[in-house]
C-alpha cells in the first residue's frame, strides 16, 4: 500500500487524545506500526504530516497537546494544526496537500469516529484517494461498543465507499 500513496497523514496521535480517561486501545502497537511507517516513507523522500487538534483540553504547547514522544516526529515534513474533526476545516492541510501535488494519501491516527472519520469522509468528498492499513486508527471503549469493534464497524463503513484499506 506505501507504494501507492504519496503521503503519510497522522492525526492526533498526541498525548491528550491517546491517554485520556486511560491509554487509547492498542496504543503499543499502533505506535510501533506508525513509527514503521514513517521509516518507509522518509526512505522514499514521500511527506510525512502531523495533524495536531488544539481545543480547551489540548492548548497548544503543553504536554496534552504534544504528539506522543515514542512518534518519530523529527521526520514530519509539515504539521498541521486543527480546532475541528475535520482536518480539512479551516486549516492548511489541503494547501499542504496541493503545494506538493499529492492526490493520494494514507491516513492513520485517532479516534477512529471523530477526527478520522470526519477527515476521511471529506477528502473523499474533496476527490482525495485515501488509504488506510486496517487497526492504524485507535480509540477507547464507549458506551455501546468496545474500541475494538468500534474500529471494525468504521472500517466496514470506509471500506470501498471513502478509502481503500488494506
Amino acid at each position: 500500500m506505501t507504494d501507492l500513496s504519496q503521503a503519510l497523514l497522522l492525526i492526533d496521535l498526541q498525548n491528550g487524545v491517546c491517554f485520556n480517561n486511560g491509554k487509547i486501545d492498542h496504543l503499543d502497537r499502533l505506535i510501533s506500526q506508525v513509527n514503521a511507517k514513517i521509516e518507509k516513507y522518509t526512505a522514499k523522500n514521500k511527506p510525512i504530516i502531523f495533524v495536531q487538534h488544539i481545543d480547551e483540553d489540548l492548548v497548544e504547547g503543553t504536554y496534552e497537546w504534544k504528539i506522543i514522544p515514542e512518534l518519530k516526529t523529527e521526520y514530519g515534513t509539515n504539521f498541521v494544526t486543527k480546532r475541528h474533526a475535520n482536518s480539512f476545516f479551516e486549516t492548511s492541510l489541503q494547501d499542504v496537500l496541493i503545494e506538493n501535488k499529492i492526490q493520494t494519501f494514507e491516513i492513520c491516527g485517532a479516534q477512529t469516529e471523530y477526527c478520522i472519520d470526519a477527515t476521511v469522509k471529506f477528502a473523499h468528498g474533496l476527490g482525495y484517494n485515501v488509504l488506510m492499513e486496517k487497526g492504524l486508527t485507535s480509540t477507547f471503549d464507549n458506551p455501546f461498543m468496545t474500541a475494538e469493534k468500534t474500529i471494525q464497524f468504521y472500517e466496514g463503513i470506509w471500506q470501498e465507499r471513502f478509502l481503500l484499506l488494506d
